[in-house]
Formats: C-alpha cells, structure tokens, sequence
C-alpha cells in the first residue's frame, strides 16, 4: 500500500511541477497563489498556518494544485496525512473525481470520511452513476457508511435518472439504519423528485418529524419539476422561512413552465421582500423577459445587475444573449458575447440561433464558420444537435437549398450527430421553400420513430420556428402528425408537433380539441429540464416510464417496514390533504 501510495505521490509531483500554468511567471495571475512568503527558514506552525489559510481561500482546482505542489516540496504531504484528507476533501467539493481518486490512493488505511469524499466527488461529476459503482469496491473492502454516504449516492442516482438504482440505495439506507437522518430524508425527497414520484417524494417529507428549509425546497422543487406549479406555490406560500434557492426555485419553475409573468411577479415580490437575487435569480428572470419579448424590462434587470456589481459570468452572459436576440436586438446581444472572456458551447448556440432566427441568418452561418475554425485550430467545443437547428434553419430563412443539404449530411457523417425530429422538420421547410413539396414529405416520412434522443431544447427551439414554416401545405402536415401521433400516443412531443401545426394554421378549435385529448390520455412522458453542467444540453425527463417492473411496490413496501415509527402531524394547509379532504 505504502509503495503504491508513493508511486502515485511522484506521479503527483511529475505533473505538478511541468505544469505549464504553474510554472510560468511571465504573467501576473490573480487566481494564483503567492508562497514567496513561505520561506524555508519559516518555523514549521508559520507554514502549515498559512497554507491551512491557503486552503480555506482555494477556489478553483487550479489553485488546490499550487498548493499540492508546495505541499510536496515542503515535506508535509508526505510526513502528515491531515494534508491529505485535506486535499481529498477540496477536490471533492470541486467535482474532480479522477484528482480525488489518485489523492485517496495516497492515504494510508482511508477511513469513512475519505470514502465519503470520493462519493461526493463522482456525485458532483459528469459521471455520477461511478459513486454506486466505487461505493460496492469499497463495501467489498470492509467499508461501513455512514448516513453522509448515503446523501450523495442519492444525489447521483437523481442525476443519472436510473430509478432501480435509487430504489436499491434507499434499500441500503434502510438496512444500515440511517433512513430517518434528517439530511438523508432531505436527498431522498429529492431524489424521488427528480424522478417525478411525487407521491414517493410526499411520503418522506410527511414522515420527517423535523424540516428545515432544505426539506422544504426540495418538496417545492419535485413538484415544480413535475409541472404542478400550483401546488408548488401553495407549499412555497406556507414556508416557515425563505431563502434566494426558494425564491429562485420558484421564479424558474414559472418560467420554464410558459408563464414568464409570474416569474417577473415573483422576482418582484422577492425585491420587496428584502432578498438581493444571485447570478441564478437575474439568469431566470432575464429569461422570463425574453421569452415573452419584454425589452424594456429586460433591459431594467440588466441595469440592475450593473449597478449591484454582480459579477459577470457564463450563465449571466448566456441570459442576456438570449433576450436581446429574442428582444430582436441581435446587435446587443452580439456585443455581449464578444465581451466574454469564457465561452463554452451554450453561449455558442445561443448567439448563432439568435441570428438564425432573429437576426440575419447569414451572420448565423458566419458565426457557426467561426466555431468550426476553433474546434479545427484544437478548440475543446464542438457543434452539437442545437447547433444544426440553428444552421438549417438559417438555410430556411435564406433559401439556400444547396447549403442546408450539406450541414444535414455533415452533421450526420462528419459529426456523427444522429438527426432527430427538429432537424428534419427544418430539412422539410427547406425542401417546401423551394416548392419540392414531395420531398418534404419524404424526409418526414423517413424520420425513424426512435426520438428518444431528442432534447428538451430541441423541443423548444422547434416550437420556435414558426417564421418558417410550411405556407399552403397545412393539411398534408396534418396528415404527417397525426401519424406520429399514433406511432407513440404517450409521447408528448408528438403532440407538441401536432399543436404546433394547428396554431400555426390558426386553427385554434382544433388546438383546444388535441390538448382535451392530452387530458384524457395523461401522457406518459412530460416535457422538462435540469442544467446538470454549462457544458451539457439541457436532457429531456421520463416521467410516467418510471414505475415499471415494480419499483414503486418496491419503495412502497420499504416504507411500510417503518410504519412502526411514530409518524409526524402535518399541517392540514398542504396540498395534497386540501386535496384529499375535498374529495
């Protein structure tokens, strides 16, 4: 152990100290971290006090290398493991877990907090569904969890979305007794809210014998997730207290939800109220602005984010290129993208579709030119399925045939990108643009019935093509959704499709008659989305899929084995006993 602890220590060091950012001095960085003080001839407590100030300050991985770097030089990594656990618990909270990892390999017989760590680290990451997987290598090696184990494997199953694997860790957390920590109801409410098993979700928070606000957050998000806004401003109404995630939870949930006026209502009431919104509060609010085209507002908000000197970042940034594009003030937005120091892939496409579909689309193609250049030159970002929808539909708007046939073959042989419902659906505009009605409908025709790979976002900007759309063909787009209507009756974005024709043929009986079918059917699959990170596509959620093969009895039958514990009283002024009083 001692000698493979030591191979992965120089291993450290090796990389560390080749660093190019690290070992560069032409260039002041202020993310940096100055250790010119830390002489060797400093007494030892001097030292180890500073770098303990050191790692209290961290912010960044960039910054917990220097400081593994010092630590190595020093000595102090190597002679005390409490510099270890250390690094192990800042690169935890930063999501690294392949850093984590090699750091716990370092420590000598790692106890319950160092697995705990590396649990939490594979939860924050882009690979959330590895904490169940090292979780079961270290319960081989003896390891006994605690109920903070427990908390981040919830977070990442409600992450990854797999349902079996969540219903299992509440299984686990039930034999290892921890069920009923207050932190662990907390991340199972959660959980299962993220999962769209409210009544689950409802059953744990009734249970709980103590709430704090998390519990009560996390209750108001599951039902905001699974689009009952009404309960969910019922239960944020009643709230014993309020903090920004409240606020916040609320006035996104409005938004995402089609209904941007109570979201600038809200974000009212929380100015009233006292509370100074974050970077989240103004990104959702300047969303809310722009989707329903409220320049002026928009505009107000963005004056405030000035004046209170809140600091720029990508989310912020991205909120803003979205309204004034939506706002059709392209030229703006264009301005604030150009002032980014950072850009990822999100602001990307919210600049090249705000000039596809707002702006001159052939800026649109400019600027999807210049990313491609970027990704050619060694750049980390590369076009993606929104990214295409973007440039078709610029194609569309500027009848260019030839051009948008070659994106859609690019996009599929060179990207291997696999086209879904909106990129087709932009191909028949194109293709009915320039009179080949019957190729149009060929291409729909072709599309294959597997869209399971279509996004949310995909969704979204598709409902938002309507400057482009078939003109004199109605009935045969007709003809076309009722088709895929009846190919999958449970998916909902089939019947988005077929709204979407109907209302832009202004056939507003027929809108009205294909949402009473909705109703009557309950469909199976609900639209919605979460930001797992900047640099992901916001995913679509399964809601209605979820309980088969059993898993609610499951978790059902789970609950009843603790229906012997006294069950808490709650207030008759929720929801969900309003509702079942009344009926």
């Amino acid at each position: 152990m001692a000698r493979n602890a030591k191979r992965e220590l120089f291993r450290f060091r090796r990389t560390i100290l080749s660093h190019p950012n690290l070992a560069s001095t032409s260039k002041p960085n202020t993310s940096s971290l100055s250790f010119s003080s830390i002489s060797p001839s400093s007494s030892s407590c001097y030292s180890e006090d500073r770098t303990i100030s050191f790692l209290k300050s961290c912010q960044n991985m960039k910054q917990l290398l220097q400081i593994q770097a010092h630590l190595i030089t020093s000595g102090l990594f190597f002679n005390n493991s409490f510099w270890t656990i250390n690094l192990l618990k800042h690169s935890a909270d930063f999501g690294s877990p392949d850093y984590t990892v090699l750091v716990f390999k370092c420590i000598n017989n790692p106890g319950t907090f160092c697995v705990n760590a590396v649990v939490k680290a594979y939860s924050n990451s882009c690979v959330p569904d590895q904490a169940v997987v090292f979780y079961f290598q270290m319960i081989k090696n003896g390891f006994m969890p605690n109920s903070y184990t427990f908390v981040s494997l919830f977070g990442s199953c409600a992450k990854t979305g797999c349902v079996e694997r969540g219903g299992m860790c509440h299984g686990l957390a039930l034999k290892n007794g921890v069920d009923f920590e207050l932190p662990v109801m907390n991340s199972l409410i959660n959980m299962y809210g993220c999962f769209g098993a409210m009544d689950c979700a409802r059953n744990m928070f009734v249970q709980m014998s103590h709430r704090d606000l998390i519990s009560w957050n996390s209750i108001v998000s599951g039902h905001v997730r699974s689009g009952d806004m009404s309960a969910a401003h019922e239960l944020f109404d009643i709230m014993p207290e309020w903090n920004v995630v409240s606020w916040n939870i609320m006035i996104s949930g409005y938004s995402k939800s089609g209904n941007p006026g109570c979201s600038l209502k809200l974000f009212r009431e929380m100015m009233k109220s006292g509370f100074r919104g974050n970077d989240k509060t103004m990104a959702s609010v300047l969303t809310a602005c722009g989707r329903s085209a409220r320049f002026n507002e928009g505009r107000s908000v963005h004056g405030y984010t000035v004046r209170t000197s809140l600091k720029p970042n990508i989310i912020l940034d991205t909120a803003l290129i979205d309204l004034y594009s939506k706002c059709q003030k392209v030229e703006v937005a264009q301005r604030v993208f150009d002032s980014m120091a950072d850009k990822n892939l999100v602001c990307w496409n919210a600049m090249i579709l705000g000039h596809c579909i707002h702006g001159k689309p052939e800026e649109g193609i400019k600027l999807f030119t210049a990313l491609v250049n970027e990704t050619v030159a060694g750049g980390s970002i590369s076009p993606d399925e929104i990214t295409f929808i973007g440039v078709i539909c610029a194609c569309v708007r500027a009848e260019l045939l030839t051009e948008g046939r070659i994106y859609f073959r690019k996009m599929i042989d060179f990207y291997k990108i696999k086209p879904n419902f909106a990129h087709y659906w932009c191909m028949a505009n194109l293709y009915a643009g320039a009179e080949l009605t019957e190729e149009a409908e060929e291409i729909l025709r072709k599309m294959p019935e597997d869209n399971d790979n279509m996004s949310f976002e995909s969704i979204m900007w598709v409902s938002l093509l309507s400057l482009c759309r078939f003109q004199g063909a109605v009935a045969m787009v007709e003809r076309l959704a009722k088709s895929f209507v009846d190919m999958d009756p449970q998916d909902f974005s089939r019947y988005q499709f077929l709204l979407n024709v109907y209302a832009v043929a202004g056939q507003w009986e027929d809108v009205a008659r294909v949402r009473e079918l909705m109703k009557k059917r309950r469909m199976g699959r609900m639209p919605g989305c979460r930001l797992v990170d900047l640099k992901e596509v916001v995913e679509k959620l399964k809601v209605g899929h979820f309980w088969r093969g059993g898993m609610k009895e499951e978790v059902n039958k789970m609950m009843e084995c603790r229906r012997s514990r006294s069950l808490a009283t709650v207030s008759k002024q929720l929801p969900w006993h309003k509702n079942e009083s009344g009926s």
